[in-house]
């Protein structure tokens, strides 16, 4: 009698941690001797960890569905691969202003170098050197000025570099914008300038790329190095020495010049080689390099030299002419003049240190000493605007410096606007502004106007502050750590703030005051003191006569009563107006000792 089929389940674990069972028919003697062919399995895959006996059906019906499993497992992982992929990448610098508009989707290795760069230079340079040198720019010209023609015989021109620790992938790009967008007919020289830059890049790889560039341009850079910081004033001037084209155009390195930007240039020299130029600059942004177009504007200053732009005209834009050069009272870091003209002139002042008021400077001398100076609609050139400057140095201690030389020189008796401005007290000021006697005398030889003359025709908007008895910080003696502050700007309410040397803090005293000044206000209700419109104030009867001699109180002539401060309940001080209690003031820079009938001005 044949033996009955006996009926088992076997379970066992698979690789992915699943149970199945096997229901299988069995003999004692075994798989070959039962009489179904193949075992069902109720599961759909396994990986067995044991050993059971070989049977062809069951093989084949594993490994299928083993196979199926596989294809499966790896539809799933492309899936979550391309997930990963598309997923952005986590943001290491989410303050960094370099991330705002850039960088989504770099890695973490790319961010990490990106903002790396942008510590050391201030701009994009990651982004910088993976775009083309040669790239394209949007041409910003007015339609007007592409329609103009220029004399077919030109001054030859020589383009200086001025650089100091730049991203070589900036400075290439500048280089190949002058090559490759100044007629090659013109454009004799390219005399790079490096101010003692500590970059090893710069040191190797620049010689090597400048190679290049004159195996295709014979002669055309020249490289100049530095052996010790010099400033920009003396690198420029390096520039201008080693010239020997008709017309220098003196430039950062951190440029990219413009289709046609040299011939309005050489142009209006040729017309008059007493004439300084400018282009119009353009912006490229810190973070994405676009370039972004910048509205005609002529160049001033303000009393603490800082460049800024101020208004055209009302002649130019009588002319309607878009295409004509335009009168400026001053120039910024870009310029083009006659090579031999400039020389005649002083050049640059060699004196001025490091960095700050050499471009104004200039700019009184031309102006002073028979020359002038203009901004070119027709040129166009793009600046790279840094977030920040990564020089080690304190820039503000040159700064000062500077503009105290430029006024003992140029600025006769208004130097002290720029004192004023700077909060230096006029008399031992502690800051050593260098020899100037040869400056002194480059002056008379030249027989230069004086600098009445240049704020009454050519600088008029530059306005002077009048009659001034005192400027400075002003302390209170209840406590000396905190001075008189204008508040937050926008606003009217001045307040006591710990005291600092910037504008804010730097009140005047001066009998009478500016119509577009702002004045020291007593309200006559409430204990708060205002900032007001000086004409505004007096037109509606305000209070802003105020009577002080230093080191005494400083009573309102009207109302009688006294600005003085109060501790608040915080421990912080405030600025009232109340009964004189005779608490005692104290200005940084006293001119006259007397006591005053004044104006206090906060800055506008």
């Amino acid at each position: 009698m044949a033996a009955q089929p006996q009926t088992s389940n076997l379970y066992m674990e698979t690789m992915i941690m699943k149970t199945i069972m096997i229901e299988s028919c069995l003999t004692s003697q075994g798989w070959e001797h039962a009489e179904s062919d193949i075992c069902p399995v109720l599961t759909s895959s396994f990986n067995v960890l044991g050993r059971i006996p070989t049977h062809p059906g069951l093989e084949d019906g594993m490994q299928l569905v083993m196979k199926q499993q596989e294809n499966k497992d790896h539809t799933q992982k492309r899936i979550e691969d391309e997930k990963q992929q598309n997923r952005p990448p986590k943001k290491l610098f989410p303050n960094s202003p370099l991330f705002k508009q850039w960088g989504d989707k770099l890695s973490e290795a790319q961010q990490k170098e990106a903002e790396d760069l942008f510590q050391k230079f201030g701009y994009n340079a990651y982004l910088s050197n993976q775009l083309p040198h040669n790239r394209t720019l949007m041409d910003t010209r007015d339609f007007r000025c592409v329609q103009k023609s220029y004399p077919s015989l030109l001054p030859s021109l020589g383009v200086i570099l001025i650089f100091m620790d730049e991203s070589l992938s900036i400075i290439q790009r500048a280089i190949t914008s002058v090559i490759s967008r100044t007629p090659p007919r013109l454009l004799k020289e390219i005399i790079l300038v490096d101010d003692f830059s500590s970059n090893e890049e710069l040191k190797v790889s620049l010689n090597e790329k400048i190679k290049l560039y004159n195996q295709k341009n014979p002669g055309l850079l020249k490289m100049i190095r530095h052996s010790e910081r010099r400033g920009l004033a003396q690198a420029r001037n390096t520039g201008w020495a080693a010239a020997t084209a008709e017309v220098v155009a003196i430039l950062d390195a951190h440029i990219e010049v413009n289709i046609g930007w040299a011939e309005p240039i050489l142009a209006r020299i040729q017309e008059d080689r007493t004439v300084i130029v400018s282009p119009v600059f353009d912006k490229i942004c810190f973070d994405t390099l676009q370039l972004q177009k910048y509205g005609l504007a002529v160049h001033g200053f303000n009393w603490e030299l800082w460049c800024r732009y101020d208004a055209l005209p009302h002649a130019w834009i009588d002319l309607n002419d878009v295409t004509a050069p335009v009168k400026s009272p001053s120039i910024m870091g870009i310029l083009a003049a006659n090579r031999l003209f400039l020389g005649e002139i002083g050049a640059l002042d060699g004196g001025m240190l490091v960095y700050g008021g050499e471009n104004v400077e200039l700019s009184l001398r031309v102006w002073q000493c028979g020359g002038k100076i203009e901004i070119l609609p027709c040129s166009r050139v793009a600046h790279l605007e840094r977030y920040h400057k990564p020089y080690a140095l304190d820039l503000s201690i040159f700064l000062k410096r500077n503009a105290l030389r430029v006024a003992e020189i140029w600025m006769d008796e208004y130097k002290h606007m720029v004192y004023l401005a700077w909060n230096i007290p006029l008399q031992n000021s502690g800051i050593d502004y260098g020899d100037i006697s040869s400056r002194i005398a480059l002056r008379k030889k030249l027989k230069c106007k004086t600098f009445d003359w240049y704020l009454k025709n050519v600088y008029p908007l530059l306005k002077p502050t009048l009659n001034i008895v005192g400027y400075g910080r002003m302390k209170n003696s209840l406590d000396k750590s905190i001075c008189l502050d204008q508040g937050p700007v926008p606003g009217n309410t001045p307040i006591m703030h710990p005291c600092h040397e910037f504008s804010p803090q730097v009140t005047s005293i001066v009998f009478p005051a500016n119509s577009d000044d702002r004045c020291l206000t007593d309200p006559g209700h409430g204990e708060n003191p205002t900032l007001e419109p000086c004409s505004t104030a007096a037109q509606s009867g305000r209070h802003i006569h105020w009577d002080f001699k230093q080191g005494r109180a400083i009573i309102n002539r009207d109302t009688k009563r006294c600005l003085e401060i109060r501790k608040h309940s915080s421990g912080a001080y405030m600025l009232v107006l109340q009964k004189c209690t005779m608490q005692m003031w104290e200005i940084h820079e006293k001119r006259k000792l007397a006591s005053i009938s004044m104006y206090l001005l906060g800055r506008k």
